[in-house]
């Protein structure tokens, strides 16, 4: 019951909603041959010149004030890499972080999210993985569908997560490892698509909540809104 409350409070609902005007953006990213380190630092030889998009918008699409967030992403053999950039003005930090075990609510304080699924039959089903800018992580199946068929916080992506922030550039960056037997049923090749939702929740008391592809509502959780991720 805890759960289906914190659920509630993240923005799930009982309708999966409706896809936004506009078509869903498509982000195209590219393959590396060797698999490498995590450094969440853009400036490095896998990220320098990495495919990005940015994210200036909210979850109505209505423009956000100052810098935008951008996100990076790579593909290897066995896994997706993202590096979100994230410009702020004051961080939202939850006291007395942990990066050994993964955080609930972690939607609470600053953090950047991607929402994946792989089924285009069954756009309900997909996965929500965090990272924050202390490296706290949380990783969830979801199941607009069938809530009872989802394991939530029990499943494990067996992702890897790692933060760090500039004080003087006033940005954190986040990057995630995240393994595509956890997120695809199939073998990721170019080509491959997945359906995908970028996000990033920042700031205290009025929160900016930017949305990749805006949902059209105060809600993250609208599958039917999520962009696409082609493997190139």
């Amino acid at each position: 019951m805890i759960f289906a409350l914190a659920m509630a409070a993240h923005g799930f609902g009982d309708s999966q909603g409706a896809p936004p005007r506009d078509a869903p953006p498509v982000f195209a990213t590219a393959y590396v041959t060797r698999d490498f380190d995590l450094t969440a630092d853009p400036r490095s030889p896998e990220w320098v010149q990495a495919p990005w998009v940015e994210i200036s918008r909210d979850y109505f699409g209505a423009p956000l004030a100052g810098r935008p967030t951008v996100v990076r992403s790579r593909w290897s053999d066995r896994y997706l890499y993202l590096l979100f950039t994230c410009p702020y003005d004051t961080l939202n930090l939850k006291p007395d972080p942990t990066s050994s075990a993964e955080t609930p609510q972690l939607w609470n304080w600053d953090v950047a999210e991607v929402f994946i699924g792989w089924d285009f039959d069954h756009i309900g089903r997909y996965k929500e993985l965090q990272v924050s800018p202390q490296g706290e992580w949380v990783d969830l199946d979801i199941n607009r569908d069938d809530s009872k068929a989802a394991e939530g916080m029990r499943w494990n992506s067996a992702y890897l997560v790692k933060a760090r922030i500039d004080e003087g550039a006033t940005t954190w960056y986040g990057e995630m490892r995240i393994p595509f037997g956890a997120i695809d049923a199939r073998p990721p090749q170019p080509g491959r698509e997945l359906r995908i939702g970028l996000y990033r929740i920042a700031g205290i008391g009025q929160k900016q909540h930017y949305a990749w592809s805006p949902t059209g509502q105060a809600n993250f959780h609208v599958p039917a809104a999520f962009g696409t991720l082609r493997l190139q």
